[in-house]
C-alpha cells in the first residue's frame, strides 16, 4: 500500500468525477501525487486562486493494482515523445468526450505553461522534441497518478 496525496482547498467526503476539470494532463479525472509536498502546493494554489484553506486528502492505495489487469492502466517511467503526444492529446481535446480509456494513468506532470506550448506546437513553432523539452516540469521530475473513471476511484480508500 502506498499513500497518495490529492492538494485542495475542500476537503472531500467522496470523489465525484463530474466535478474534474476537462484538458488536463491525462484527461479528465482525479489526480493525486504520492509526493505530499507537491500536493500541498496544488492545495495552497486552489486556495489563493479560488479562496479558502489549502487542505490535504490522503488516500490509500495498493500499488499492484497497476499491474494485476484488473484496471485498464498507462504508465510513463520518464519524459518521452509518446508523454508529450498523449499530453498533447488530452490538453487539446476539444470535446466532452475522454480522448482515452485508461482507467489510470501514472507518469511525470507537466509544466504548468503547457498552455503555451501547445499553441506553439500547433503553429508549427517547435517541433515535437522541443514541445517535449518545454513541457518538462521546472521543480524536477514529479509524477502524478490519474484516476479516470469509477472503477479506479474504488481502488482509493481515504484516510
Amino acid at each position: 500500500m502506498i499513500m497518495l496525496y490529492h492538494g485542495s482547498n475542500v476537503a472531500l467526503e467522496q470523489i465525484d468525477l463530474r466535478k474534474s476539470r476537462p484538458n488536463k494532463d491525462f484527461g479528465r479525472g482525479f489526480y493525486l501525487s504520492a509526493d505530499r509536498q507537491q500536493a500541498w502546493r496544488m492545495g495552497e494554489f486552489k486556495a489563493l486562486t479560488e479562496g479558502g484553506e489549502p487542505v490535504m486528502n490522503t488516500y490509500l492505495f495498493d500499488e499492484d493494482t497497476l499491474t494485476t489487469g484488473e484496471l485498464k492502466v498507462l504508465t510513463f517511467e520518464g519524459y518521452n515523445r509518446e508523454w508529450a503526444e498523449f499530453i498533447f492529446l488530452n490538453r487539446n481535446n476539444k470535446t466532452d468526450a475522454p480522448a482515452h480509456d485508461y482507467d489510470i494513468v501514472y507518469g511525470p506532470i507537466a509544466n504548468d505553461r503547457v498552455g503555451v506550448q501547445i499553441g506553439k506546437y500547433e503553429a508549427g513553432d517547435i517541433t515535437l522534441d522541443q514541445f517535449l523539452h518545454n513541457l518538462k516540469y521546472m521543480k524536477g521530475v514529479t509524477f502524478q497518478y490519474y484516476f479516470g473513471t469509477e472503477r479506479a476511484i474504488s481502488k482509493l480508500r481515504k484516510v
